[in-house]
């Protein structure tokens, strides 16, 4: 594969040290490892090499394949989610959430100035919050299997869209003389910077595109 690549991927991915599995696209194995989501839409994801949308690891290990190759891989933290930062522990005082009637219990994860922590402890009026990547300083294992090339104009702009929506069913896009032409079918409330930064990312590596319209339907 090389810069700029569109593929379909199917993996499963596990914490090495324990074998527990914390992203999967095949539903079969979902439903073995008992994390089966019926929310989630299994089946090959799209991946744009060297796009910076997957972890370094998992972008090199794709990067390296070919078409209808399998492989696994080991995955060193830095090359994942990073290393783990005591930075990132945060203590609160305890004040803050009662006020607004926020539950503290140990083991939840709670959304502080927009960063998601998870909570440690509480103890003696204070509350002590992890925001570190639940998987920082972790090293992962991935099974890969590269799917298949998407080629079409119109299947990589769902691709890009697939990472800010996290589907591609739920969009429809119709492509002419350099305009793209986008549905998005649920009924999702997208802010104006938000479709800037979509643009951005079609028009760096899908390079037809000229200009993009985003369609919203009533029905």
């Amino acid at each position: 594969m090389k810069t700029g690549d569109f593929v379909y991927v199917h993996y499963v991915g596990r914490i090495k040290d324990t074998g527990e599995v914390f992203d999967v696209t095949i539903e079969e194995v979902a439903k073995k490892e008992g994390i089966f989501n019926p929310r989630m839409e299994y089946g090959p994801v799209p991946i744009v090499v060297d796009a910076g949308f997957v972890i370094p690891g998992l972008n090199e290990a794709v990067k390296d394949m070919k078409v209808g190759e399998k492989k696994k891989v080991e995955i060193p933290c830095e090359k994942g989610f990073g290393e783990r930062d005591e930075g990132l522990i945060r203590v609160f005082p305890i004040s803050v959430f009662k006020e607004r009637n926020i539950d503290v219990s140990p083991g939840k994860y709670i959304v502080v100035n927009n960063l998601k922590g998870k909570i440690m402890s509480v103890d003696g009026g204070r509350v002590k919050i992890d925001f570190n990547h639940p998987l920082a300083g972790k090293t992962l294992e991935y099974e890969i299997e590269v799917v298949g090339k998407i080629e079409s104009v119109e299947e990589k702009i769902k691709a890009i869209l697939y990472f800010f929506i996290g589907s591609m069913k739920d969009v429809e896009v119709t492509f002419e003389n350099g305009r793209a032409r986008i549905r998005i079918k649920k009924a999702l409330d997208i802010p104006r910077f938000l479709k800037q930064r979509m643009f951005e990312e079609i028009k760096k590596w899908v390079k037809d595109v000229k200009s993009v319209e985003f369609v919203d339907v009533f029905e």
